[in-house]
């Protein structure tokens, strides 16, 4: 069992920056591929980033390539997302993910652990 809680939202100008944590309990976390996804009102909950357990290999979601990055640190069982150049259309509830596999996975369906999420509001 792994528990995730997602930490780091706010109200945030457009262009402005955020960077969201999500802490992970458990003794294996290592042994997880991490991924963030988001949702906004109305809206299908969709891939941001993802990332191997390793740390070593990442993906975006061609909507945030360039702007945010994920990053993982095993030691303290943590992964974030650093999120830059911030827009309106990036409002959305965002979630945390954990599959334990070693690759990383951009589906809903594909993982097994979900944070209860933090809320990113950015004003234009």
């Amino acid at each position: 069992q792994v528990q995730l809680v997602e930490s780091g939202g706010g109200l945030v100008q457009a262009g402005g920056s955020l960077r969201l944590s999500c802490a992970a309990s458990g003794r294996t976390f290592s042994s997880y591929a991490m991924g963030w996804f988001r949702q906004a009102p109305g809206k299908e909950r969709e891939f941001v980033a993802a990332i191997r357990w390793s740390g070593g290999n990442t993906y975006y979601a061609d909507s945030v390539k360039g702007r945010f990055t994920i990053s993982r640190d095993n030691a303290k069982n943590t992964v974030y997302l650093q999120m830059n150049s911030l827009k309106p259309e990036d409002t959305a509830v965002y979630y945390c993910a954990a599959v334990k596999d070693n690759w990383y996975r951009v589906r809903t369906y594909e993982y097994d652990y979900w944070g209860q999420g933090t809320q990113v509001t950015v004003s234009s």
